[in-house]
């Protein structure tokens, strides 16, 4: 993983377990959504690069706070700007 368990909860400030399972699954999609968007699919390069971990933890919040109203779009839309400059033209 990119981002541990344990350092996503502390970018959250959750500091109880109910939600563990949950976050771990979020940090999983979000990692697969920001090598989606850079069009990276080389785990260990795209953990490399200079905004990914940032951009994982802040998929991972938006969809942890959002959970029951996320609009995906909007979510892309930032993600994009974040990891513009490592975006592969293609696969």
């Amino acid at each position: 993983m990119i981002v541990s368990l344990e350092e996503m909860k502390q970018y959250l400030r959750v500091d109880f377990n109910d939600d563990d399972a949950l976050l771990e699954h979020l940090i999983e999609a979000g990692e697969n959504l920001c090598m989606d968007i850079a069009r990276m699919d080389d785990k260990d390069k795209f953990a490399e690069e200079k905004n990914a971990r940032i951009a994982v933890m802040y998929a991972v919040a938006y969809q942890y706070e959002h959970r029951e109203d996320v609009d995906h779009h909007a979510l892309v839309l930032s993600l994009r700007s974040l990891l513009f400059g490592i975006r592969k033209e293609g696969f």
